[in-house]
């Protein structure tokens, strides 16, 4: 039986890994801090993990206790980080320590001490892509950089082209598109990939890098107003209160339940054809953030229709879903929830729970830091 150690286990999208694992007969390690962000204040291990894994509640910075879970285990997945783009913008050090320095800590600990370490998955993000991909019909493929505090002061909201400046068309941005990062969320887990695909390949250590789409389901935190839209949504709605939507509400994303993106990790993990690797994992296809809050809207409170209010942040990217045909050819990942039945799901769970709703707290972070604009 081997056993798999899992970094920020006890989060959202590492309980469901977690769970899977040991229902297929894996002993697991979950590794996790417990971060108040995330899980709350003087939070425990959830209690659908405590009878499946052994849990060691401590920091990926923290060296001798990381050495010591690694020592324990054959494979590892590396979910452990800082999320959020807005505010990665101004907690940059913390953003970079615990995610650049915590993947270099485990990467020191596998070259310079004694381990049986057969495997490292990472959980990378579509946010190492920025814009990602596009067309442009008078000069073809574009990987565009990110938007402009100026463009986007004057609702220039769309991506054009930087040499004939025509409006772009969104393309299925794949593995081996050009990266072009637009915040330090993004920096810090292309960083990361760098990190782990040069030392695994120096060390003989098979990788495989997985860029997780906008992942939602249940039991993603309702707490942390930093990050997760589709969570953020629904409290505003469970407290009465409309949906605001920035921009224009057509800007997109690929959005993918969790399910899915927990399969596809386990693919990566026990697959040979997965060494060495980068995978798209997602749902494969556009969703507006007009259309999300339309369908969270009508599950919850008719009566409060979205409001656009052209507000903006820094660091957003305006469109990105992946192309997943290499996940579908090397793993056989087939993604089995539409949005639909995946934001049904979890409203059905988020209703019962306790939560607050933070965003105008975020926003008056970002406020603050000139990082936030407002229409």
């Amino acid at each position: 039986m081997e056993t798999i150690l899992i970094t920020g286990g006890a989060g959202f999208i590492g309980g469901y890994i977690a769970e899977k694992l040991h229902d297929k007969g894996y002993k697991i390690i979950v590794y996790d801090n417990l971060s108040p962000q995330v899980h709350g204040n003087n939070a425990d291990l959830p209690d659908y993990l405590k009878e499946k894994v052994e849990f060691i509640k401590a920091d990926v910075r923290d060296i001798e206790q990381f050495k010591n879970a690694i020592q324990k285990s054959d494979k590892i997945i590396h979910l452990a980080a800082e999320t959020g783009v807005g505010q990665s913008m101004y907690e940059i050090d913390r953003y970079v320590d615990v995610n650049v320095r915590g993947t270099s800590i485990l990467w020191d600990i596998l070259a310079n001490e004694k381990h049986n370490i057969k495997k490292v998955v990472l959980s990378s993000s579509r946010a190492v892509y920025g814009e990602g991909k596009y067309k442009c019909k008078n000069c073809g493929i574009i990987y565009p950089r990110g938007r402009s505090k100026h463009d986007l002061e004057k609702g220039r909201w769309d991506v054009y082209c930087p040499n004939c400046n025509k409006k772009l068309e969104v393309m299925p941005t794949a593995e081996d598109s050009i990266l072009t990062p637009a915040s330090i969320y993004a920096v810090t887990k292309k960083t990361q990939e760098e990190i782990c695909m040069i030392m695994g390949k120096s060390l003989g250590i098979p990788v495989s890098i997985l860029r997780y789409q906008n992942v939602y389901g249940p039991r993603q935190s309702l707490n942390n107003p930093y990050t997760g839209i589709i969570t953020i949504f629904t409290n505003r709605l469970k407290e009465n209160k409309p949906i605001n939507i920035y921009e224009d509400g057509y800007e997109s994303r690929d959005f993918v339940y969790v399910e899915d993106v927990a399969d596809g990790t386990i693919l990566a993990l026990e697959k040979v054809e997965a060494n060495y690797e980068i995978f798209n994992i997602g749902y494969g296809k556009l969703t507006t953030i007009r259309q999300v809050a339309e369908i969270i809207t009508n599950y919850i409170n008719r009566e409060l229709r979205p409001v656009i209010s052209g507000n903006f942040r820094l660091g957003d990217i305006r469109n990105n879903y992946a192309d997943i045909s290499k996940a579908n050819k090397l793993l056989g990942y087939h993604p089995k929830y539409s949005i639909e039945e995946g934001i049904k799901s979890f409203i059905e769970w988020a209703i019962k729970q306790e939560s607050k709703d933070d965003s105008l707290k975020a926003e008056e972070e970002l406020k603050r830091r000139g990082l936030f604009g407002e229409a």
